[in-house]
């Protein structure tokens, strides 16, 4: 029986296939980049976050408005945190703007709709920077088995091409250069694999992020209405 080697089949394999599979290398090289960056940002967000909502809600219970500003533009800031920043300058400059008219005045001005646009505007900016390289990671796992795919007929068609020159029959004419085609198609949906399951795992968690920026925006938006009723 012969063995698995690898290497061996390398050195047997045509430039085609060898083109496929370095391409793959590479492919799962670029996944376990994003793999790992991913990870350690969403990790050290989520424990950030969880001590930034606590230390927040404390704040905003004291009414302590400029101890909560300071404490959202704190080092290091959460996707949270950044969100709070900004809606809480914005609730801080429309209370001002609100005691304030001039030659240039428009209009009546809208605290709560102002805070608003700020927290849609940082939370969408915020998700885009999250989901940094997951479009390629998405990329790479819808189109690596496909890949490897290509990488097996090609090397078919020339097991077959070689069979027909060599004027051999047989399945044992072409077996080692199906083989060797097959390792193509492996080395694919291993790349996939992978690439797939982590793309699936990062969007749930970017996910469950838009969900608690969501709750502490609400939050904040109750904290400004009650304000406003009370002023």
């Amino acid at each position: 029986m012969q063995s698995f080697n690898p290497l061996d089949m390398w050195h047997h394999m045509g430039w085609l296939d060898k083109g496929v599979v370095s391409l793959l290398v590479l492919m799962s090289i670029y996944s376990l980049w994003v793999m790992i960056d991913r990870f350690v940002v969403f990790s050290r967000a989520k424990r950030h976050s969880l001590a930034f909502v606590l230390a927040l809600r404390d704040r905003m219970a004291k009414r302590d408005l400029n101890g909560a500003l300071n404490l959202s533009k704190a080092e290091p800031q959460s996707p949270i945190a950044k969100v709070i920043f900004e809606a809480l300058t914005e609730y801080r400059d429309g209370l001002d703007a609100i005691a304030k008219t001039g030659p240039d005045e428009v209009g009546e001005f809208d605290v709560v709709d102002a805070v608003n646009r700020a927290i849609d505007r940082v939370k969408e900016r915020e998700v885009a920077n999250m989901k940094k390289g997951l479009g390629g990671l998405g990329s790479i796992s819808s189109a690596a088995p496909f890949i490897g795919l290509f990488g097996t007929v090609v090397g078919i068609i020339n097991a077959f091409r070689s069979m027909a020159s060599s004027g051999q029959g047989g399945l044992g004419a072409v077996s080692a250069g199906i083989s060797e085609a097959l390792v193509t198609t492996a080395a694919g949906l291993l790349v996939a694999i992978p690439a797939v399951m982590a793309y699936n795992y990062f969007t749930n968690t970017i996910e469950q992020f838009v969900v608690d920026m969501n709750d502490v925006s609400s939050e904040l938006i109750s904290y400004v209405l009650r304000e406003g009723r009370e002023r």
